[in-house]
């Protein structure tokens, strides 16, 4: 399905996550905000295949991964397609690009969905997962290396759309009884605390 993807057979893997966005502390502009949403399922992908790699995997906390990817994704794919995509289209008449980009989002929904209605040790539970993995991760590449370059170049406001896509991904969040991101933000930052804590009594 993805466009140009490398074959397994091939050893080498895609490429993912090539955006570096803004020095920290600069304002976030759209394409910061995305592509965080996408190193952050990058990570739940790549802790889904570290957890299945030990002896005695944790069906829990496989599923809690899968549950934790497909909201993510969920949640992101619904704004670009609300709030990214339609202006970039509009802007820059690249049809086919975005029209793939939808295509692509379109069959990770199915695969969402399939797993939706399953459990770990379901057959093909782990390897839909897999592939969506792979799917999102090509679509990832090319994401940032093709429609991101000509966002730059539309002349868009790109701050402006940071702050529609941010406010949209916190209402879509709360439709789906998740935490909002400066919540997590906060949760992350007080469980290193309480390591760091745990590190200093020892």
């Amino acid at each position: 399905m993805p466009r140009n993807s490398t074959s397994r057979s091939s050893g080498k893997s895609t490429p993912v996550s090539p955006y570096q966005g803004h020095a920290k502390g600069e304002p976030q502009d759209v394409l910061d905000i995305l592509a965080e949403d996408h190193k952050k399922v990058i990570k739940i992908f790549d802790q889904f295949k570290k957890l299945k790699s030990q002896g005695d995997v944790n069906e829990a906390a496989l599923q809690s991964l899968v549950e934790n990817a497909c909201a993510e994704l969920t949640i992101h794919n619904q704004a670009e397609e609300e709030l990214f995509y339609p202006i970039l289209r509009e802007a820059t008449g690249e049809a086919d690009l975005l029209d793939e980009a939808e295509v692509e989002h379109a069959s990770a929904r199915q695969l969402i969905n399939e797993l939706a209605a399953m459990q770990p040790g379901d057959e093909l539970y782990d390897a839909k997962f897999t592939v969506l993995g792979e799917y999102v991760k090509h679509h990832i590449h090319e994401e940032e290396t093709e429609i991101f370059p000509k966002a730059k170049k539309a002349g868009l406001d790109l701050e402006a759309m940071g702050d529609d896509v941010r406010q949209r991904k916190q209402q879509l969040r709360g439709e789906l009884g998740l935490a909002f991101e400066d919540e997590e933000d906060e949760d992350a930052e007080d469980d290193r605390q309480r390591t760091t804590e745990r590190r200093s009594v020892h």
